[in-house]
């Protein structure tokens, strides 16, 4: 478990460094891994695979790479419309709970379509929260996120205990609810909107909005801290691996006409750069599944960009004692240490 004490130790994994801390290792990945071309008459795979260049230059990089990736989201158009989509916000319920308000909220995704939100806001805040998008996995919702007593360990509950604005909407969903449209697409563009709603409140601090999630969760961190960069700080847990695995025994939502063409994880989350990310990954988790040494091969790779930016300290991987659950002690310190200090709240 994360509060275990642990020997410090340090090693090699390639070019990268470990060290054990609190029951887990953080892997600091700074070497590149040889790109991997199909044969024969196959097209070519990872056309945009990330290589090292000057900062600029990769700026350059992953601004190109997300106008390719829009497209075969099929997001452009909702992309080049957002700011004229109202939201619309209906208020459903409101709970008290100790030192916020669980609310659950009905917005406008697109001009067609609306869907609802667990949000969680601090009670008496007299200045600007940092904010979290807190994301479920397969078979999950936006409530399973504040159970205590799920894989989840309730982190988007921890958060608002600790001040936090979070807020969790569905995207387990394996239906596409609009015509032309991609899964992926549809499910992203739902984050997106949740942040566009964290944008509206008055209490959010719009330069401290995070997101994190577990499997499909982590998935879709790694989307949304990607392509959106008003996401300041991303948690991508039981997820970081290569395509090549997920082509096996997983469910194939992830993938997407065009994608493997252009990219492999290692390169979306490359865009998060050079902002933070934490990926966590369980020491536990079944060769078939998330392993440890997988993530490590990826963050080497993901490394590259942030070594580039001079910023090689805001890519991790923690790899805990457990399986395929978050790690709540990681997380936690994780938000704290990005988004700094909570201000007070009245009568504190």
């Amino acid at each position: 478990m994360g509060g275990r004490k642990i020997r410090k130790g340090r090693g090699m994994v390639g070019s990268g460094v470990w060290r054990l801390w609190g029951g887990g290792a953080v892997i600091c990945g700074l070497l590149l891994i040889a790109g991997r071309l199909t044969a024969g008459d196959e097209p070519v795979l990872r056309n945009m695979k990330y290589t090292s260049r000057t900062s600029a230059d990769a700026a350059a990089w992953q601004q190109d790479l997300r106008a390719k990736l829009w497209p075969l989201l099929k997001l452009d158009d909702l992309v080049a419309g957002r700011a004229s989509i109202a939201l619309n916000p209906a208020l459903i319920s409101s709970e008290t709970k100790d030192g916020y308000q669980l609310q659950e909220v009905e917005i406008n995704s697109t001009p067609a379509r609306r869907i609802k939100v667990l949000v969680a806001r601090p009670v008496g805040a007299v200045s600007s929260r940092p904010a979290v998008v807190c994301l479920h996995g397969h078979s999950g919702n936006r409530r399973i996120v504040y159970e205590a007593n799920s894989l989840y360990r309730g982190f988007a509950t921890a958060l608002a205990e600790r001040g936090y604005v979070t807020i969790a909407a569905d995207v387990g969903q394996h239906k596409i609810y609009e015509a032309e449209r991609t899964l992926m697409g549809e499910r992203l563009w739902d984050l997106m909107r949740c942040v566009d709603y964290l944008e509206s409140l008055p209490e959010v601090d719009k330069s401290r909005i995070g997101c994190g999630g577990l499997s499909l969760g982590g998935e879709m961190a790694m989307w949304l801290g990607a392509m959106d960069m008003r996401i300041a700080a991303t948690l991508s847990s039981g997820f970081l691996t290569r395509m090549d695995q997920m082509e096996r025994n997983h469910c194939m939502c992830w993938k997407f006409d065009g994608l493997r063409e252009l990219v492999d994880f290692a390169d979306i989350y490359s865009l998060t750069a050079p902002r933070a990310l934490l990926c966590q990954n369980g020491l536990q988790e079944p060769p078939s599944q998330f392993p440890v040494s997988l993530a490590a091969d990826a963050l080497r790779e993901i490394g590259l960009i942030y070594a580039d930016y001079g910023q090689s300290q805001n890519a991790t991987l923690q790899a805990h004692l457990e399986g395929h659950i978050i790690n709540l002690p990681g997380l936690l310190s994780f938000f704290d240490e990005t988004m700094r200090h909570v201000e007070q709240t009245v009568g504190e």
